[in-house]
């Protein structure tokens, strides 16, 4: 078994010192580890991930398993995309429809498949699971959080962990009832979507009309259902890396983030917050993460947190690297990317050693067919800093297109140095 480190200080400090990741040997996962041989890819010997979803957070997904020799398979709803660039081969259909997941799966019979965006048929990935596929970090994970229905049901309902107050509502009209019964300001979310698509905020009665719109006409999956969830009084965000792996729980030091529109915008680490807090946001998501995984499910979760003083809510959680996560590229000596890949492979996690750092999103706006991008050489000569472009093969209206990652001696400092790197890159039509 792995040692306990000592728990977190009091306060999260923002300054010299570096920062262990905890491990909760407390929970047995029911998994014994093994020595895992390691193959060559496109050899028989290699180990096949298929990733389903190709993004940003894919794509170091990608590398990070191609570093240990792991043959990546790579697919989305569109070509070219930033992990199918870097994958060994690379599929482009609608994984909303399940027939064509189960036909790649059968042609490319993976080790792992592993969901990292929320629009697929998890349905046919639950069949999968039955059949004996090995999903991460389950399908009955990925189903649950891709609904915010199931999710908030599930954590609030069943597990009773502390919320913002809640309805369901599929007309204007129970929406309208919804809202009065939360309150206003009240939150509009479509049940199945991400990245802000399809959020609002309405500060009276007058905006939930155009709120109930957007929710149907931007969200991701289009089911007629919203939740509207009432403000809670907090100080921060939070989101808490989680990585269920064979040997327990390890949490990653705090994340702290700025969304706008619920689509986040920076984010940095470590966040401070007191010991009690901690204590209370790890409670709810070693609880979360193990409904969600059952007895042998792994990976790292990106756990969405209200918190004001010592008092914690769940907000959201997703059972894949997190946007927000993408800190840890510099903040930590193993990414959140790397810690999903050593969780799925049954590596070891020791402690999680993290410095101050922060990252800044690089966005686009407007429609390019050949985004081209404009000093990146003067973001670099700001020291401590670092570019990451996604490789996005165009932009349409808005969209995030790289990141701006720089360490500080202290979160402050590293924010300051990342927003600054991240103003000087411009994108243009090629």
């Amino acid at each position: 078994m792995f040692s306990n480190p000592e728990p977190p200080p009091s306060l999260v400090p923002d300054a010299k010192t570096m920062i262990s990741g905890r491990i909760d040997d407390s929970v047995y996962i029911g998994m014994m580890p093994f020595m895992r041989k390691f193959g060559t890819p496109l050899k028989r010997s290699a180990i096949k991930i298929l990733l389903l979803g190709s993004g940003e957070l894919g794509r170091e997904v990608a590398i990070e398993a191609m570093r240990l020799g792991v043959e990546v398979i790579a697919c989305d709803r569109y070509k070219n995309a930033p992990a199918m660039q870097m994958a060994h081969r690379n599929y482009t259909f609608n994984m909303r429809e399940g027939k064509n997941i189960r036909k790649i799966v059968e042609k490319e019979k993976p080790d792992f498949i592993v969901p990292e965006i929320e629009a697929i048929a998890t349905d046919t990935l639950v069949e999968l699971e039955k059949e004996g596929w090995t999903v991460i970090p389950r399908a009955i994970a990925t189903k649950l959080t891709m609904d915010r229905e199931g999710i908030r049901r599930l954590s609030a309902e069943k597990l009773k962990l502390p919320t913002s107050p809640y309805h369901f509502a599929s007309s204007l009209k129970e929406l309208e009832k919804g809202a009065l019964d939360v309150g206003f300001p009240c939150v509009i979310k479509p049940t199945m979507s991400s990245s802000g698509h399809g959020q609002s905020v309405a500060r009276k009665s007058a905006d939930l009309k155009k709120a109930w719109h957007f929710a149907m006409t931007d969200t991701r999956v289009k089911t007629g259902r919203v939740i509207v969830e009432g403000f809670i009084d907090f100080d921060y965000e939070i989101t808490l890396l989680t990585v269920r792996h064979a040997k327990g729980i390890s949490y990653c030091a705090p994340v702290g983030h700025r969304q706008v529109n619920g689509d986040y915008v920076e984010s940095w680490q470590p966040h401070q917050m007191s010991k009690k807090a901690l204590k209370k946001a790890q409670n709810i998501a070693k609880r979360i993460v193990n409904e969600l995984c059952g007895a042998k499910g792994r990976g790292i979760f990106g756990v969405e947190l209200f918190v004001k003083g010592d008092k914690v809510w769940f907000s959201e959680v997703s059972p894949r690297p997190h946007d927000t996560g993408m800190v840890t590229m510099v903040s930590q000596t193993m990414s959140e990317m790397e810690l999903h890949v050593r969780a799925i492979l049954d590596l070891p996690i020791p402690g999680i050693p993290c410095v101050p750092g922060a990252s800044y999103a690089i966005l686009a706006h407007g429609n390019m067919k050949n985004p081209t991008y404009e000093g990146v050489s003067d973001a670099l000569k700001i020291p401590g800093t670092h570019i990451r472009i996604f490789g996005k093969p165009e932009v349409i209206g808005h969209r995030r297109m790289g990141v701006a990652l720089a360490i500080g001696k202290t979160v402050a400092e590293a924010r300051k140095k990342a927003m600054a790197a991240a103003k000087k890159v411009k994108i243009i039509e090629g």
